[in-house]
């Protein structure tokens, strides 16, 4: 598996080149994943992404790389050090750099001989595809760049695609496999793709990183689709249009970051008083206020199984991979439909912007939520008192019902009401809901050794580099080593993490936040206390290297 990256400042073409390159990737049958690395600025600073690529499907990114394309000279100073012996490091001449693993190419002058000193990223592509030993003849540059670019650019970049080409070396031997049928995607469109499976009809959001792109794909697509798309004035107005969708009958979503998700808090309540199914997505970055917009972190969690005062049933799914924030968005339709609450879906920016090569969504593999139509018995009551907790749901004009809410405490016809009794009797049928939630629950991903010593417990995002740490620690470790990944957070499961912490001799939680909240809700709901936490939070994954590594540290012999 090789392991590229792409830096230069903003504005030089650094995401261009980059999609470029994957899409050249897969076409030679690589499996890929590619993270992204951005200031908060269009112009200048310093953007990277990595790109791994492979006949295997990768989980992460790596520290250790193979290849490095600078478009600045910043990129040269920050990244040499993480290039291998045997690496490459692909520069125009205006760049300093004395290594002998450099490689100058005057990228600029031979775009504009070409006629277009824009098409410079294409040179580099042309150069790095001959250094990774791949292929290259002019109709296959041109079915790439097709698919890439505006039509009128394509020929002349196809120039200097094949011109870059020619001007490198071969260096390794190519990695890649028969074309399979994997598609290239990135989280927030596959969390996108995932609601409009789920029979979505109704979406509204503020822009804000790195939820934006979902916005962004789902307008692109809502005449197609046949669904309302409404960029809202302010993420308030956001969650209640959607609630307000939602109460008159149509699947609805909002989705924002941890900044917007606190201006939501007193709607998701409403959500919670009324029993109005909602989806919301929060996709974390660090925080507090506008902390790092373009980074990421798991800072969020504690907050949102809390948010909103008071006490209502809700849950709360954070998503582990790209296949998952399919999957998982149409359950997260379907659980809040079938027990009308209010449920969360916890990705992050690493997850959301990173593209990867997925297997083709199967959607038999999530059972559709028929709802059986409301009984009408004596007079209609939305808020009927049952044993499950889960009262008849009708839509406004029913013209057997009158429908009614109230963000106040209410009768089982809605109506505003002040004795305890009754308080009482509400309570107890809303919070019933969190037993049948509680069985519903998907217990974690067992990665790794089943008769684990040393257990790693994460969540969400960390799926990926918990399983190449749980490999390399396995490969080179005389210790078994196993890790639990949490999707389902709320309600906590339970039975898997149990037994899994009592066989452990040391169980240590990995994640992407400064106080270890998953260890803590951990500790809260099972009295089970980790000896030991890996954490990060400097707007950066950890990878599955420097888990190992630190997880070696942890564990002493």
């Amino acid at each position: 598996m090789y392991n590229l990256l792409v830096g230069g400042a903003a504005g030089q073409g650094v995401e261009t080149t980059v999609t470029t390159l994957e899409y050249f990737f897969k076409h030679a049958g690589n499996e890929l994943f590619t993270t992204r690395d951005l200031m908060s600025r269009i112009r200048g600073g310093h953007n990277f992404s990595l790109i791994r690529f492979g006949a295997q499907l990768p989980g992460g990114h790596s520290e250790q790389l193979d290849g490095i394309i600078a478009l600045n000279q910043e990129t040269v100073d920050l990244h040499l050090p993480q290039l291998r012996p045997e690496g490459f490091l692909l520069m125009d001449t205006g760049i300093a750099c004395e290594d002998p693993r450099a490689l100058r190419l005057d990228m600029a002058q031979i775009a504009k001989g070409l006629g277009n000193q824009r098409a410079a990223g294409s040179v580099a592509v042309g150069a790095v595809l001959k250094l990774f030993g791949l292929a290259l003849d002019k109709a296959g540059a041109a079915d790439v760049l097709q698919k890439t670019l505006d039509p009128q650019h394509v020929a002349i970049n196809v120039q200097a695609v094949l011109a870059g080409y020619d001007k490198a070396p071969a260096k390794f031997e190519p990695q890649g496999g028969p074309a399979v049928g994997h598609m290239l995607i990135s989280g927030n469109k596959a969390l996108s793709l995932g609601a409009l499976a789920a029979g979505m009809q109704f979406y509204t959001a503020y822009p804000m990183s790195p939820a934006t792109s979902i916005l962004e794909y789902l307008a692109q697509q809502a005449q197609e689709a046949g669904i309302v798309v409404e960029q809202a004035e302010d993420e308030i107005a956001a969650i209640n249009m959607a609630i307000g969708a939602s109460f008159a009958g149509g699947r609805a979503m909002t989705a924002t970051s941890g900044g917007g998700f606190s201006l939501m808090v007193e709607a998701l309540g409403l959500a919670g008083m009324a029993e109005i199914p909602l989806v919301v997505v929060n996709a974390q970055r660090p925080g507090p206020v506008t902390g790092l917009p373009t980074r990421t972190e798991q800072s969020d969690l504690q907050f949102i199984i809390s948010a909103s005062q008071g006490e209502f049933p809700r849950m709360v799914i954070a998503l582990r991979n790209h296949a998952d924030a399919f999957y998982q968005t149409i359950r997260a339709f379907n659980m809040a439909e079938k027990y009308q609450i209010p449920v969360v879906i916890l990705t992050d920016q690493y997850l959301a912007d990173t593209t990867a090569s997925v297997p083709l969504f199967d959607m038999g593999k999530v059972p559709p939520y028929q709802p059986e139509p409301a009984p009408i018995e004596g007079e209609y009551a939305r808020y009927r008192y049952t044993d499950s907790g889960i009262s008849p749901r009708r839509y406004p004009g029913d013209p057997q019902a009158i429908v009614s809410a109230d963000s106040d405490e209410h009768d089982e016809h809605g109506r505003i009401i002040e004795d305890s009794e009754t308080r009482i009797r509400m309570m107890q049928k809303r919070m019933g809901k969190l037993d049948l939630l509680a069985q519903e629950v998907q217990e974690p991903d067992w990665l790794g050794d089943e008769n684990s010593e040393v257990l790693l417990v994460g969540w969400g995002s960390m799926h990926g580099p918990l399983a190449e740490a749980v490999a390399l620690l396995n490969s080179r470790s005389g210790r078994r080593h196993a890790a639990l990944v949490f999707g389902d957070l709320w309600p906590l499961p339970q039975k898997l993490l149990r037994r899994a912490a009592d066989s452990a001799r040391t169980v240590i939680n990995v994640e992407q936040n400064y106080t270890g909240q998953l260890a803590r809700l951990i500790r809260q709901e099972t009295g089970i206390a980790m000896d030991a936490g890996i954490l990060r939070y400097d707007g950066r994954q950890l990878t599955g290297e420097e888990i190992a590594r630190r997880v070696e540290k942890e564990v002493q012999p």
